[in-house]
């Protein structure tokens, strides 16, 4: 294969531009990702956020260039998953969504950490949040989410 081949959402794919074009750019318009929002394009606001090789990244901030030979993954992929499935449930319950753009990130956000920590106290949640802003929620209906989904979901991080 030519190009910069990397693995997204479990495929293996093989860029052929350049190796300074943006993550984001890229995700959203060559494979059509829309779930990777276009927020701040300075990796502040998390909007853009994926995981890559399971941490979580401002894909705005990442060029092309540093994914090859890695997973990424969005929530396009992550979707599939026995984890969202229960991230999402935890989300729905607690009315935690309101206009919906910053979720994708804040969902990825939680996924990176309970990947890490199954069962985080609330304050490890509000500090694995803080790079995702929400204009909408006020993050508590968020972060609650969050504690449910790791009770709930028990076993499955």
């Amino acid at each position: 294969m030519n190009g910069l081949c990397f693995w997204l959402n479990g495929k293996e794919l093989c860029y052929d531009g350049s190796a300074g074009d943006r993550l984001l750019d890229v995700l959203r318009d060559k494979y059509d990702l829309k779930s990777v929002k276009c927020g701040c394009k300075e990796g502040e606001c998390g909007a853009c956020a994926v995981l890559i090789d399971g941490v979580l990244m401002n894909a705005c901030c990442v060029a092309m260039g540093a994914v090859e030979g890695h997973e990424v993954l969005t929530v396009e992929g992550y979707r599939e998953t026995e984890r969202f499935k229960a991230l999402s449930k935890a989300f729905a319950d607690l009315s935690a969504v309101q206009c919906g753009f910053c979720i994708p990130g804040m969902v990825l956000a939680a996924e990176a950490l309970l990947r890490v920590k199954p069962h985080p106290t609330e304050e490890e949640v509000r500090r694995a949040l803080s790079g995702n802003i929400c204009r909408c929620t006020g993050y508590n209906a968020i972060v609650n989410a969050v504690l449910n989904a790791a009770k709930e979901g028990d076993g499955l991080w």
